[in-house]
């Protein structure tokens, strides 16, 4: 055993990081395989990759850097070039007087460190990092723009050869090695990488641009010669199955792919414009946490409010909010929650977005009339328990959805209104009385997305003038224990200073003053009557109390605000 692991071991218990007798048992398999003490440890999770660099750290008398919140420079990073970053698993975080601090995850490797001198011309000053943290950062530098370029350029070159048009390409579409093909595959990986919800092909006059949204929000990924428009468009038609020569009209399809080890959906969408077609692409990732109500933000409190709802024997339980608030994945949360062998559940769905092992899914289809009216009386033929209807538009779908919550089903759909109160006054505004409304619906769930600081950049904030006064003028909370927060913006998030989104939700149940409001149809005290019953539980106190935690800006929630009460 040498003098460095007993070290290693003895920092490791002078700091508790590890048991005595799980260490013992660590340096015996050491002395049998001949691994070294940190990768024995690791291997068996008796110890995280950041308590073993400190302690190494320490063993070696050098810095440990935590690259969560460092101040990443891609400039000084790029000083080595990807593979020689791999290679080495080195990062050049900052220049000192004239040497360079990296961050290195096997600092004991002296040869490493003199080569390193070599390529960067300077002597080294070594830090130790994990190598998760070393993983991430390097994918998050090197990502795949100057691919992205390189792709791009090389489908230029082929389209003015006017080798896309040949149509053994065309038809060609397993050719991987066809620069198109090399650009979408690329595009794709950016996209999912991302973790970017749609990505938008746009030909303009002099170019095209492609954008994908992250967040929620626009991003501008490319900016390409228009004539390359045309080659991406029909690779994509041929590879959902589309008529390529169908360009005057708006086109549907769908494709799957498997990306990054991810299954991948794809649907697709194009329209005319003056410039040619503009397609835009949503992609959905089967996820199975997607679909786990335990992960989606819903609190403990809450979530109960919502499962006791969704687990009524019959009747109709409805999620509301605006196009793109997660309306799809919580009903979808509720059908995994709900779904086993001794049940039936049917879905209508315009589209199918994820697919459920057990589920009988059906896909509308008004072309060839496939509606939701007449799929709905055709599930009450199928003996089902629970009904999944994706959206109630009309008085027609609501009426036969009102009737199988009567007879007997559990229904679970999707009304677009601002908030839960809200609710019942349009199904009433639709046409279905009152008395049947409260014989039916069990509980309403309002939600919205809420985007999340960037924990890599999050800094203390201080709210201006206005912002106090709009914080006194609507909320009654006191602020002597306010944590506001805000993103400086980093690397990691491109600069905007958020990462990720987080859901917010309303519940609201049916309580005896209700009813009777319903059942005396009286649609002007509804409302109220519904947010009396929200109390402080609505999707505005949510969002005021994630930006007082610092979970989210004061700016975010404000905005978030505005659109409920507009």
């Amino acid at each position: 055993m040498s003098p460095k692991n007993t070290q290693l071991g003895s920092i490791l218990t002078a700091q508790n990081f590890i048991a005595p007798e799980k260490l013992a048992q660590a340096l015996v398999e050491q002395q049998h395989s001949g691994k070294s003490l940190g990768d024995i440890l690791l291997a068996h999770q008796y110890i995280s990759q950041e308590k073993l660099a400190q302690c190494m750290a320490i063993q070696q008398n050098i810095p440990y850097i935590d690259l969560t919140n460092y101040p990443i420079s891609p400039e000084k990073i790029r000083l080595l070039s990807e593979v020689q970053s791999r290679q080495y698993q080195t990062l050049v975080l900052t220049e000192q007087a004239d040497a360079y601090l990296v961050g290195m995850v096997d600092p004991t490797n002296l040869r490493n460190q003199d080569h390193l001198a070599q390529i960067l011309g300077r002597p080294i000053l070594p830090s130790i990092i994990t190598s998760q943290q070393f993983h991430d950062v390097i994918d998050e530098c090197y990502r795949k723009s100057g691919q992205l370029d390189s792709c791009v350029e090389q489908v230029k070159r082929e389209v003015d050869h006017h080798f896309l048009n040949h149509p053994q390409v065309n038809q060609s579409i397993d050719d991987t090695e066809a620069p198109v093909i090399k650009l979408l595959q690329t595009i794709f990986e950016e996209a999912v990488k991302m973790r970017a919800s749609d990505i938008h092909l746009e030909p303009e006059e002099d170019k095209l641009v492609v954008r994908f949204r992250i967040d929620g929000e626009l991003q501008q990924k490319i900016e390409a010669d228009p004539k390359i428009a045309s080659a991406l468009i029909v690779r994509l038609k041929l590879l959902a199955g589309l008529n390529i020569s169908e360009k005057r009209l708006p086109v549907d399809g769908r494709l799957t792919l498997n990306i990054n080890n991810q299954h991948v959906d794809v649907r697709l969408s194009t329209i005319p414009t003056q410039f040619g077609e503009s397609m835009v692409m949503r992609l959905l990732i089967q996820d199975k946490e997607l679909l786990d109500l335990n992960k989606i933000g819903m609190d403990s409190e809450l979530r109960d409010q919502f499962k006791k709802a969704i687990k009524s024997p019959h009747g109709i339980v409805l999620v509301t909010g605006p196009t793109g608030c997660g309306k799809t994945t919580t009903l979808y949360g509720a059908l995994s929650c709900l779904n086993q062998r001794n049940v039936k559940i049917l879905t209508c769905e315009d589209p199918v977005e994820y697919q459920i092992p057990g589920i009988s899914q059906v896909q509308i289809n008004e072309k060839i009339d496939l509606t939701f009216p007449r799929l709905l009386r055709a599930f009450l033929r199928q003996d089902p328990d629970i009904i999944l209807l994706g959206e109630i538009r009309d008085l027609e779908t609501a009426q036969i959805a009102m009737r199988a919550a009567m007879t007997g089903h559990l229904v679970l759909s999707t009304l677009h209104t601002n908030d839960a109160a809200s609710a019942p006054v349009r199904l009433i505004d639709m046409g279905i009385p009152g008395y049947l409304i409260a014989a039916t619906l069990r509980g309403v769930m309002s939600q919205r997305l809420l985007k999340l600081i960037c924990t890599h950049c999050s800094e203390p904030y201080l709210p201006g003038e206005d912002e106090l006064a709009w914080i006194s003028a609507t909320n009654t909370e006191n602020l002597d224990n306010a944590n506001f927060r805000h993103g400086r913006g980093c690397e990691r998030c491109e600069g905007r200073g958020y990462h990720g989104r987080t859901g917010v939700f309303e519940f609201l149940e049916m309580t005896p003053q209700l009813l009777t409001a319903l059942h005396q149809n009286d649609a002007n005290n509804l409302d109220s009557l519904a947010r009396a019953s929200l109390g402080q539980h609505t999707l505005e106190y949510q969002a005021f109390r994630l930006a007082l935690s610092g979970v989210t800006t004061l700016t975010e929630a404000m905005s978030l605000i505005g659109s409920i009460k507009s």
